[in-house]
């Protein structure tokens, strides 16, 4: 039996190699082993030592974070110890940024300061707004926010200085207060409309939805119900713990490399149709069904293999989606004003068969976060080509938390995964000659 300092509890796992008969006495920290400790079982002297085979990181933590919890088994979200649904309903995105980010509340001179700041740099130079002005008529806005996000790192070269405090701060502020006019402006390009520029009288929300909409009145004023719609979406879509488009910021990031280019990682994981797609593949789905009166039978379909439930399910969540429950509720406020989308009848009528079914209460698949998000983004005029900007833009927020919590962490190094070899070994080349004859 090897020797292994034990964790602060004295909680051990032992394990027995049938290799050698040996045991190894590993500390259990957290409810996890590291990793390292498992190279240490070794068969002889030139083996490397056990590793780990995690394809998709599906029970292997990568950090420490106190950024956000999650509780799968019981619909819980939380960030920094605040529930999802108290920060939905009493607090704004803003603020819930600013709790992102310093791990606490701001006070009421903090806020203000804070906010000013963010208003103060909404504008971009106008350099970016000639890069976006040079994509194609018909660029995805997700491509054009990616590659403008990731230009922003030319724009602030001192961004590079990752080890000073205020340099990072005001990234951050930076970033947090452009994404908006970026995806407002890509936006506008894919319709073939002038850019529209900030207006900083509006608050963060409505400003985003003037340089959307904003056409020849002097001054745009959003339904309030809207913009509120909006600030929830936001809030629920700040952070989601270590999924793919923060694994992506993190690792990007642990070289060191300054925030923009990490962001734009962040974003370029997200432009994937299995991670910020998910909305709009609800849609497609909600308008094949085309009607309440088809459910039952699509519901059996998806029982036989035949049809695809998108919206329901989650990789963390074995309950309920917490956000999903409060996205639900959104939805009424802006059908109040925009009227009812015709496909929310099928959707309410999905869920509740697909609810009380055993087959989906058995498997635990729920409505999740994408289930009715897609519905609003439509009810508000978007395009399904930019539901994932409007999750891109309140994420920046989480990422940025987390990229923070990364820089300062003495435990993180630079990313760089053991891979399993697979191919030949040791082969003799052949010349030419014998290749090509």
């Amino acid at each position: 039996m090897t020797d292994a300092t034990p964790s602060a509890d004295g909680q051990t796992l032992t394990v027995r190699d049938d290799r050698t008969g040996k045991e190894y006495v590993l500390p259990i920290v957290d409810g996890t082993i590291r990793a390292s400790d498992l190279g240490k079982i070794r068969a002889g002297d030139d083996d490397p030592g056990i590793a780990s085979y995690d394809p998709g990181f599906t029970n292997t933590a990568s950090t420490r974070s106190a950024v956000t919890y999650i509780d799968g088994e019981k619909g819980i979200l939380e960030y920094r110890g605040y529930p999802i649904e108290q920060l939905a309903e009493k607090s704004n995105f803003l603020e819930v940024a600013y709790l992102l980010i310093h791990g606490e509340l701001p006070s009421q001179s903090q806020y203000d300061s804070w906010v000013h700041d963010i208003t103060f740099h909404t504008f971009v130079h106008e350099n970016v707004k000639s890069l976006m002005q040079g994509f194609r008529y018909d660029a995805h806005p997700m491509g054009m926010l990616l590659s403008a996000v990731g230009g922003l790192s030319t724009f602030y070269p001192e961004a590079r200085n990752i080890h000073d405090a205020e340099t990072r701060h005001l990234q951050i502020v930076r970033m947090i207060a452009k994404m908006p006019t970026l995806g407002a402006w890509s936006f506008r390009h894919a319709q073939g409309k002038p850019y529209v520029y900030p207006d900083n009288d509006l608050g963060y929300a409505e400003n985003f939805l003037a340089m959307l909409f904003k056409m020849s009145e002097p001054k745009y004023a959003a339904d309030p119900r809207l913009v509120k719609a909006l600030e929830v979406l936001f809030i629920l879509h700040a952070d989601h713990e270590q999924n793919c488009s923060t694994n992506a910021v993190r690792s990007v990031g642990s070289s060191q490399v300054d925030p923009y280019s990490a962001v734009s990682a962040g974003i370029g994981a997200l432009y994937g149709p299995l991670h910020g797609g998910a909305n709009e593949a609800v849609l497609k789905m909600l308008r094949r069904i085309g009607d309440v009166s088809n459910v039952p039978a699509f519901i059996e379909g998806v029982k036989a293999g035949n049809e695809r439930l998108m919206g329901f399910g989650h990789r963390v969540y074995k309950n309920y989606d917490p956000r999903a429950t409060i996205i639900k509720k959104a939805t009424d406020d802006v059908f109040e004003v925009t009227g009812v989308n015709p496909l929310l009848k099928i959707a309410v009528e999905l869920e509740q068969i697909a609810l009380e079914d055993e087959y989906f209460v058995k498997r635990k698949l729920y409505p999740n976060v994408d289930f009715y998000s897609g519905l609003i983004y439509e009810a508000l005029q978007f395009p399904p080509e930019m539901f994932t900007v409007l999750f891109a833009i309140p994420r920046t927020a989480g990422w940025l938390a987390q990229w923070l919590e990364l820089v300062n962490d003495s435990e993180q190094k630079i990313a760089r995964p053991k891979q399993i070899y697979t191919g030949d070994r040791g082969l003799v080349f052949p010349s030419r000659e014998e290749r090509w004859a």
